[in-house]
């Protein structure tokens, strides 16, 4: 375990600033352009949020720490339930949740949490609101914040997320619920193209996201999820992901968006999930570092890695993989902090083990503390995967699946 001593040296937030300022009313974006330094080449424009923008950030990427990706949508949250033969139910769900928010120790190795929307405002099932219970643990509550993919006119049957319409009101609405970063994910498709409609517009949406978020006190985390789908190699995929990237950075300066008050959610450079040539975790790690090293500046505070799954004999990338490659990628020294933002791969076991059943609960969450942990060490080049269990050792791709 991580000694405390770690975490008082890393600028962290304290419940006082989750708390200060949320009675008081939000400032409107035409005060903050009436305030704002008249615009130029370099102007970045983040309102009265900046300072606290900057340490979120900064707890967000604190070492040996990473996001505990749970912000499924209830339709897809029920899949995961269906999985071990409950229903799709608010009781069901509360319960899931509340299991993994009160894991003891969790704060140790997770800085943070993405959840739904009814996560948010939601209760644990001791009457305890969900947002108390992880800042008590030092994580920050996180929010996602899209309304989903919808097809984009024009393309190669490709998407675009949509979400921007009302995004500044119900973010400044989140912000006094608790949150202090938010999501957005957008995609883009190998096999389909990509398009060049389809890459501008998940640049352009990102942009305006992230800056609508910074102007309403919330970290934005970016993230163009490069697909899974498709049988083309590693190269392809770092091809394309370069092209994104470079995009994305390009509008989000177009937007003045603050580089040191977002952080990135890229995923690995791996083959497409059809492909038959495996790659290494030394591999993934190379060219997902030579990735960020030629498009990602340096100010960008944390990169919380995404689990890219390949398809392979045993049905993908397994929870012991994913800790693997995130310990190849901090094996030699970044200018950002690499970390993981991990949904599947820190939870598969651990709702395996749980199976609905309350006298389940406490195994379930010592499998998400192991899991946690073995992150935790990864983030900091430190994971061996010995005494790993066969369990998280089964790979988790399922074609079409949202991870």
């Amino acid at each position: 375990m991580a000694s405390a001593s770690l975490f008082k040296s890393s600028p962290v937030l304290d419940k006082s600033d989750w708390l200060k300022g949320q009675s008081l009313r939000q400032p409107s974006a035409s005060v903050a352009r009436r305030n704002a330094v008249a615009p130029s080449a370099l102007t970045i424009r983040a309102g009265s949020y900046a300072d606290e923008l900057i340490k979120t950030a900064k707890t967000v990427a604190s070492p040996g720490r990473g996001i505990l990706a749970m912000d499924e949508s209830n339709a897809t949250c029920g899949k995961r339930l269906a999985s071990i033969g409950l229903e799709n139910t608010e009781a069901n769900r509360q319960a899931y949740r509340t299991l993994l928010v009160s894991a003891p120790g969790l704060g140790n190795y997770v800085s943070g949490a993405i959840l739904f929307e009814e996560t948010l405002y939601q209760s644990t099932v001791d009457g305890k609101k969900m947002v108390d219970v992880l800042i008590e643990q030092n994580i920050v509550p996180g929010i996602k914040v899209d309304k989903g993919l919808v097809p984009l006119a024009g393309s190669n049957d490709e998407s675009w997320c949509q979400g921007l319409d009302g995004l500044a009101s119900r973010t400044a609405a989140y912000y006094q619920q608790g949150a202090r970063f938010a999501k957005w994910r957008t995609v883009v498709s190998i096999p389909n193209g990509p398009s060049a409609l389809a890459v501008k517009e998940a640049a352009w949406g990102l942009a305006r996201y992230a800056a609508i978020s910074q102007d309403n006190g919330l970290v934005p985390i970016v993230e163009p999820e490069i697909l899974l789908d498709g049988e083309h190699g590693i190269d392809r995929t770092f091809e394309v992901a370069q092209k994104v990237w470079a995009e994305v950075f390009f509008y989000l300066a177009e937007n003045n968006v603050m580089f040191e008050g977002i952080l990135l959610k890229p995923s690995m450079v791996t083959p497409g999930a059809e492909c038959k040539e495996r790659a290494t975790p030394e591999q993934v790690a190379d060219y997902t570092l030579k990735l960020l090293q030629r498009r990602i500046p340096p100010a960008v505070p944390g990169i919380m890695a995404s689990i890219i799954n390949e398809q392979f004999l045993s049905g993908g990338q397994s929870e012991v993989e994913a800790t693997l490659n995130l310990n190849a990628m901090n094996q030699s020294p970044n200018p950002w902090h690499v970390s993981f933002s991990y949904a599947r791969a820190l939870q598969n076991t651990c709702l395996k083990t749980w199976g609905g059943r309350p006298e389940n609960v406490k195994a379930a969450q010592d499998a998400l503390l192991i899991r946690a942990k073995a992150n935790s060490l990864a983030q900091l080049g430190k994971y061996t995967g010995e005494g790993e269990s066969e369990e998280s050792k089964q790979g988790m791709f399922v074609k079409g699946y949202t991870y």
